[in-house]
């Protein structure tokens, strides 16, 4: 199975139901101009507004659903507000069972992603579309690819896609906007 995974486009804030920028509305039309020659068994966004945004302009080219998973959603890293978040994201690269208050360790994120992953294989499907937030798509990497971490999450942009071929274990890179 191969799974094309997209961090979404630019945002203008990081709560469940920030909107895109005006950019990140054009980075989605580009985006689904980029995707529309390929062929999805199925489309599943992360709940969040900024996830299904992203991928709405590519839908209706398709004229195809989206479903929502949950389990796409971002990962909390605290419930509290935290001036040193930046350091103690760094940590939980490190150390996967570090939870802070209200949050969810590296650890229970990829067993998240992993069960979402198995469920789709279970399905048969040989080809999917995700749409998912930065740092969950840097754990869903990391199953894949064990070098990519905190440096490779701090490169990331908004939107990068990446094609996981889930049996050989392959990641690569598809487009940067």
């Amino acid at each position: 199975m191969k799974i094309t995974a997209v961090r979404h486009c630019k945002a203008e804030g990081q709560e469940s139901n920030a909107p895109l920028t005006a950019e990140g509305e054009q980075q989605a039309k580009d985006l689904a101009v980029f995707l529309e020659g390929q062929h999805f068994d199925c489309v599943i966004s992360s709940p969040f507004k900024r996830a299904i945004d992203t991928i709405k302009p590519f839908a209706e080219l398709r004229e195809s659903s989206i479903l929502v998973d949950d389990r796409l959603a971002e990962r909390i890293l605290s419930a509290e507000n935290d001036p040193n978040w930046r350091s103690n994201l760094e940590r939980t690269y490190k150390e996967e069972h570090l939870k802070f208050p209200g949050g969810e360790s590296t650890f229970e994120a990829k067993e998240r992603i992993t069960s979402f992953i198995n469920e789709l294989q279970a399905k048969s499907y040989k080809s999917v579309l995700i749409v998912t937030h930065g740092n969950l798509l840097s754990l869903l990497i990391n199953l894949y690819d064990p070098s990519f971490g905190f440096k490779e999450w701090e490169l990331l942009s908004n939107p990068d896609v990446y094609q996981i071929d889930v049996s050989l274990k392959d990641v690569s890179k598809l487009w940067v906007h």
